[in-house]
């Protein structure tokens, strides 16, 4: 009887965690519906599905379009438009990229609960088939596994492939994330999502995230910005910021749960084991030239969780290349300075035709 006593008292013990963490201790009522933060840069929407809308930014309509895939976490897909200066969508236009979409995940919902990995691959393909078919593809954080599985998955449809700050090899370097999730049992994860009633709600694992705390001065590192603390300029670009934090999405439970499973605690892209449509990915068919981009302090994603990639996927050693950017992970999406020094050389990277020489990318 011990294994099923030992079994249920780990479950009660993550059922009392997971209340902890999510305030569920408090009225359900207490949640605060925020609006969804405006977009920076004016665009329209090309095409909706049932888990994305498809965003153009483009300023042309030649050339092979280049498609970025947000994360699908906790926050909205704005993460790449903040605000004017601090915008990695208007830094790769500005930059040269004239075709440019976005993938605008939409927050689930209750109908949506048992959508899985597989189900944002296949919507994924379908925007790509949109777009004609091949696209230059730029993978941010949990948008960058994505982004890498759809290479292998779909190796005629990427030309180039972006991966910035993307956890790819979970053991290779410990991070913060990592971690956490390592130190936690898994049965704490699946009652968020019983909690939730099949969803991993944003607004109530707001506080378990805990970035909430961000004061002035962390924002203001964060940004890179160059307004001082006390001014006006800085006190709208704040709020900016603290609206768009404060907009979370919820997640539908079953993709939650795969990528815990499959990514944290299986590392299974990292050893071969993911399965992806119906078929074994390997890594080795992802042979397109690759920038691998990582932050130095991010507490997130270490960099050899990313830069293990370059080991992993076929791509020829000179045909990857990889960056360190002196921030934490925000900044690598939002930071001026990261933006002006290490996304403007990767656009132009990205607008290069084949064969083109490869200009030097930033230290």
């Amino acid at each position: 009887m011990w294994p099923a006593f030992a079994a249920a008292s780990l479950r009660d013990f993550s059922a009392m965690l997971a209340k902890h963490f999510v305030g569920l201790t408090m009225d359900a009522g207490d949640a605060r519906v925020m609006p969804e933060p405006a977009w920076a840069t004016p665009n329209t929407v090309a095409l909706e599905l049932k888990s994305v809308s498809l965003r153009d930014f483009s300023t042309a309509d030649d050339g092979v379009p280049t498609l970025l895939c947000a994360p699908f976490a906790l926050h909205r897909a704005t993460i790449a438009d903040l605000a004017p200066g601090h915008s990695l969508i208007a830094t790769l236009r500005k930059a040269g990229l004239r075709r440019l979409f976005v993938t605008d995940w939409r927050s689930a919902t209750a109908e949506m609960r048992f959508l899985g990995i597989d189900n944002y691959l296949a919507d994924l393909n379908v925007l790509v088939d949109w777009l004609g078919g091949k696209v230059d593809l730029v993978g941010l954080c949990q948008g960058g596994w994505l982004s890498l599985l759809y290479a292998a998955r779909f190796p005629g449809k990427v030309r180039k492939l972006v991966l910035a700050g993307a956890p790819v090899d979970i053991t290779a370097e410990r991070s913060a994330l990592s971690a956490l999730v390592d130190a936690s049992p898994m049965a704490l994860f699946h009652e968020l999502v019983t909690l939730g009633d099949g969803l991993v709600l944003g607004h109530k694992v707001q506080t378990f995230w805990g970035a909430q705390t961000l004061d002035g001065s962390e924002i203001r590192r964060l940004l890179q910005t160059a307004e001082p603390i006390d001014s006006a300029a800085f006190a709208t670009l704040m709020q900016t910021f603290r609206d768009w934090y404060a907009s979370t999405v919820d997640l539908p439970g079953t993709y939650y749960l795969e990528v815990i499973e499959k990514l944290y605690d299986r590392n299974e892209i990292a050893t071969g084991q993911f399965v992806a449509l119906g078929e074994l990915v390997d890594l080795a068919n992802v042979r397109v030239p690759m920038f691998l981009l990582a932050g130095r302090d991010d507490e997130l994603v270490a960099p050899a969780q990313l830069f293990s990639a370059a080991d992993l996927v076929g791509t020829l050693a000179q045909d990857v290349r990889k960056a360190i950017a002196p921030c934490n992970h925000g900044s690598l999406f939002m930071g001026r300075k990261i933006l002006a020094e290490y996304w403007v050389p990767i656009a132009r990277w990205i607008a290069e035709a084949d064969g083109e020489a490869v200009a030097p990318a930033a230290a």
